[in-house]
């Protein structure tokens, strides 16, 4: 599973061709969480309280890269690497 972000201890990865609804897998240590990209939501299993925190308000700020991978992993495209909140420069 290609890892798009890495950020304060947290994995991003996406899966090629996986189910709906678009998302993202998360793991935090032993945590691990599958993540809504529409909203951010963790629609299977628990992080963090912190953890998912950080994790929406990331996701939210970007949707479109995330939406992006989304469609090139059903296309078994190279995904992209994501800038996590400790490399954006734009806030």
């Amino acid at each position: 599973m290609p890892t798009i972000a890495h950020f304060y201890g947290i994995l991003i990865q996406m899966y090629y061709n996986d189910h709906e609804p678009p998302h993202f897998h998360a793991r935090y240590g032993r945590s691990r969480a599958i993540v809504r990209l529409a909203d951010g939501v963790v629609i299977s299993g628990e992080l963090p309280p912190t953890a998912v925190r950080i994790l929406r308000r990331w996701a939210l700020a970007r949707s479109a890269e995330l939406h992006d991978n989304w469609q090139r992993a059903r296309a078994h495209q190279p995904l992209e690497k994501v800038a996590g909140p400790d490399d954006d420069t734009t806030t």
